[in-house]
């Protein structure tokens, strides 16, 4: 008797080891955190992550980051253009302008592939960036006739901006559920490129990015449009740093106006950010 009990308790124990082993969730193994920046960014790194989670109001609880967007998605982002400007488009400047925002959103999923895998069980080696959609207050505006995008002539909100329909709109509809969009989910858009006549400076979050038409038109044959990735690296949930520096770092794209391109802090903090949160996903 009892050693069929000495025999009962070995295998309670060595089941209660097993699912006690770090990386067990809900019955699935995680992914080993594959983490290894390079030791003079360990300091830096660490004070600005204790920096997000002392400030941000609901940063493990909040959904429509970036990452959750090409999650959902199973690695591909739609952008929605918003046009808020009487500037006639032809069909050569919207390409152009696609060519550039596929480019640019771009370099930041770059910085998340490490000899051809994804950097610490990112699942994705290039993220496909689909544009469903143009807004614009006059159909006149848009000097094309094809049906390559959804076009969307006097939709406008609160403020009389032209805005794609929010039936299509994952900032309105985090639920994924599309089903008043004309298009369906195939056309819906997680993002909108706004670009307004005379803004100054720039703006991002979840919802997208926004600045001057003016400026984004006039930067597309440049290699870094600096101040759309500063805003992008928003939308993936990446602070400011207008008020303070991390340990030895100076010059980064996420600290306005000290560097033009995705420096290597920039890189990591990228990185570090889908670390704290890839666990949402089971990885």
């Amino acid at each position: 008797m009892r050693r069929h009990l000495a025999r009962l308790l070995t295998v309670l124990a060595v089941l209660a080891a097993a699912f006690a082993t770090p990386g067990m969730a809900s019955g699935k193994a995680q992914a080993a955190d594959d983490w290894n920046p390079p030791a003079h960014l360990d300091q830096p790194l660490n004070e600005v992550w204790n920096h997000v989670e002392s400030t941000y109001g609901n940063l493990y609880g909040f959904r429509n980051y970036g990452w959750d967007q090409v999650m959902a998605n199973r690695g591909s982002v739609n952008y929605c253009v918003r046009w808020e400007s009487d500037a006639p488009v032809s069909a050569a400047l919207r390409d152009r302008i696609h060519a550039a925002l596929k480019k640019q959103f771009g370099k930041w999923m770059s910085a998340m592939v490490v000899n051809g895998k994804g950097h610490n069980a990112w699942p994705y080696t290039t993220v496909p960036v689909n544009i469903v959609g143009w807004a614009v207050k006059n159909r006149s505006t848009l000097q094309w006739t094809d049906n390559s995008v959804d076009i969307y002539s006097g939709v406008l909100d609160g403020g009389g901006a032209p805005q794609c329909a929010p039936d299509c709109g994952r900032f309105f509809h985090q639920d994924g559920d599309y089903s008043k969009c004309p298009g369906g989910a195939a056309r819906h858009y997680d993002q909108s490129l706004w670009l307004t006549k005379g803004f100054q400076g720039g703006a991002g979050g979840d919802w997208g990015q926004r600045m001057g038409q003016e400026y984004f038109t006039g930067a597309l044959n440049q290699e870094n449009v600096h101040i759309y990735l500063h805003e992008v690296g928003h939308t993936f949930g990446l602070d400011d740093f207008y008020d303070w520096s991390p340990t030895g770092q100076c010059c980064f794209l996420m600290k306005a106006g000290s560097a033009t391109q995705i420096t290597e802090f920039d890189t990591w903090m990228l990185r570090d950010f889908w670390r704290h949160l890839k666990s949402r996903y089971g990885l």
